[in-house]
């Protein structure tokens, strides 16, 4: 089959704003306009909605004045009306060389929106194109609700595309306008629209409102669209637009037929950077984009990666600048953990990834995940325990109300011996220290002296990061350190203490 070259047109600029609650500022839009053009590489950008505020004609004035400076005006595009010359106007006064002029692809539309026969609607368009022609303009057709259009007044489609083949257009844009469409459909309209105008250029722009965006954009290549619509991270009006990133892989893996000059290296950059800008936060297990998606869980798969990649796929995360990690939890086994020493250099003999892998699992069972960060925080908790353990904490009640002492009741076993100790403090873990003390002053023991109290967390890590309490002692003999880990300030502190008393014990 001969290779096909395609356009990918993205609208994340215009349809995508159409979000709700999403509104790029003039930089905004400036700046993703260049990563579009110049770093992902994509053939055009339709970038506004023509007579929308003052704001949005600064918008289209900065990114047209930069486009025509670079080399790239004619492939900035804006949606225009049938309005008798109103937008004309307004894409003159913004710099715009480009017109996507929205047209009724439906007689349900026709007929009850804008309330005209099809003679009518056809003699306006045909005023629009000269006008624009006359104005340098170039034009390009949009059929609003075509899908509707096809399944239920095919002729008056057929109808209206008779008369674009006569018309001065370059580009005839066929919108699912409701995301109502099949793919089988997507595929058989298509089909039928190229083989009765082989030689018109035809773009398909689909929305995503049952999940089946991308499987109809394949299917319309598939039957011949010359030209795709498509956003960044999928946004759109609704449940959004067909995204850009599972497009382009679908694109680059399952049609080898079609050529796309889209760099796909750029995809998550470019979705990171509309993430911010939006507002709109990427989910997690959006595939090629979201932060899940090239992260393996189950021991069994990070196994599998160590012996020739079993669980790889053509989906491989350098293709998106991406790298695949390894996630740590109570689902990990020795090679996840081991995948994620590798990238931090460090090494642990088989006894010692044990203890690691166990304490993980604990930590797991409290905090989904654990961070690599995490790591030689855990390592330097679990390799730290070089003593008999003779003393340890069974259970404590830590209370902090408004008005009251805080107050701690705490159970603790010495060599055996369980003793139950309630105290108050001037903070939970002082009132749990004092406890400790009562229970200490029945075995003749004096505790040694809290002289620094440090905490820590990974960088870049959120609440409910793992955190790190390191404990400075001393008695009449020396100074020491003790650590303890724990998703709970406290709780670390509390873990950093029982060492303690097993250090003095022994």
């Amino acid at each position: 089959m001969a290779i096909r070259k395609i356009e990918i047109m993205d609208t994340t600029l215009r349809d995508g704003e159409q979000t709700s609650s999403v509104s790029f500022s003039a930089s905004e839009k400036l700046t993703i306009a260049k990563l579009l053009l110049e770093e992902l590489k994509v053939d055009r950008i339709e970038i506004a909605s023509a007579r929308v505020s003052e704001g949005e004609l600064q918008a289209v004035k900065d990114v047209t004045e930069w486009a025509a400076e670079n080399g790239y005006l004619n492939t900035v595009e804006v949606l225009t009306f049938v309005d008798n010359g109103v937008s004309i106007n307004w894409m003159i006064e913004a710099g715009a060389k480009v017109q996507n002029l929205l047209t009724k692809g439906s007689l349900n539309h026709l007929t009850h929106q804008l309330k005209k026969t099809s003679n009518q609607h056809f003699k306006e368009i045909e005023e629009a194109i000269k006008l624009a022609s006359k104005k340098d303009i170039e034009t390009n057709i949009y059929l609003e609700d075509w899908s509707n259009g096809m399944r239920n007044s095919k002729v008056y489609v057929f109808e209206f595309l008779e008369f674009l083949s006569t018309q001065h257009v370059k580009r005839i844009m066929l919108p699912d306008t409701l995301g109502i469409l099949t793919p089988k459909e997507s595929y058989e309209y298509v089909k039928e629209i190229k083989e009765k105008y082989p030689n018109l250029h035809f773009d398909f722009h689909a929305h995503n409102d049952y999940d089946l965006g991308v499987s109809n954009a394949m299917e319309a290549l598939k039957a011949g669209a010359d030209g795709l619509h498509l956003t960044v991270n999928g946004m759109g009006e609704r449940a959004g637009n067909a995204p850009m990133a599972s497009t382009i892989a679908v694109i680059n893996d399952f049609l080898p037929h079609i050529e796309i000059g889209v760099n796909e290296k750029m995809l998550y950059t470019v979705s990171k950077l509309v993430e911010n800008f939006s507002g709109v936060v990427i989910p997690a297990n959006k595939p090629i984009i979201g932060a899940n998606v090239f992260t393996q869980t189950a021991g069994i798969h990070a196994d599998g990666d160590n012996k020739k990649n079993l669980y790889f796929s053509d989906l491989l995360p350098e293709r998106f600048g991406r790298k695949r990690q390894y996630a740590l939890g109570k689902a990990s086994g020795k090679a996840n953990i081991q995948k994620n020493l590798q990238e931090l250099g460090l090494q642990l003999n088989d006894e010692d990834l044990k203890k690691v892998t166990q304490r993980i699992i604990e930590l797991g069972d409290k905090k989904q995940v654990v961070s690599k960060e995490d790591l030689p925080y855990i390592i330097s908790d679990v390799l730290d325990r070089t003593y008999e353990e003779k003393v340890k904490v069974n259970s404590y009640v830590l209370t902090h109300s408004k008005g009251l002492k805080p107050s701690t009741t705490v159970s603790i076993s010495i060599e055996n011996e369980v003793f139950e100790e309630h105290a108050q403090g001037d903070g939970q873990f002082d009132a749990f220290m004092n406890a400790i003390r009562n229970v200490f002053k029945t075995k003749k023991m004096v505790l040694p002296d809290l002289i620094d109290y440090a905490v820590r967390i990974p960088p870049g890590s959120r609440s409910d990061a793992l955190c790190e309490t390191i404990i400075t002692w001393k008695n009449s003999e020396k100074e020491f350190k003790t650590r303890g880990l724990d998703s709970d300030q406290t709780v670390s502190a509390i873990k950093a203490t029982e060492k303690m008393l097993n250090i003095i014990i022994n």
